[in-house]
């Protein structure tokens, strides 16, 4: 069985966005649950300059024998300019990915 749940939400200036996705799926004896978010803000760039932050990745992986789970997360952040209309903007974005396993009961009855 798989269940998707999707969300896609903009700001009424459309300067900020906001994009979830949920996957929850059992098969085979696992349980995955997998979560993605994606954030994006956009700023006019003034003439003193807005400075975005500095590139920043995150990586972290977790495994419990024990109790038969495995956790991985990531996560990504960063900035970029463009310009439309004659003015510059900046872009502010954050990427994040969890995925979280782990056997089902059944499975761990079984052991």
């Amino acid at each position: 069985m798989r269940d998707l749940v999707f969300k896609n939400l903009i700001s009424q200036d459309r300067r900020r966005r906001i994009i979830a996705s949920s996957e929850i799926w059992d098969a085979h004896g696992m349980h995955s649950v997998i979560r993605r978010h994606f954030i994006c803000v956009v700023q006019e760039a003034n003439a003193r300059g807005v400075i975005g932050p500095l590139p920043y990745m995150r990586v972290l992986k977790e495994h419990n024998s024990k109790e038969q789970k495995r956790n991985f997360f990531c996560r990504v952040k960063g900035s970029f300019y463009f310009n439309a209309n004659g003015r510059r903007f900046i872009a502010l974005f954050t990427h994040s990915l969890k995925i979280s396993l782990s056997a089902t009961s059944q499975v761990l009855e079984k052991a």
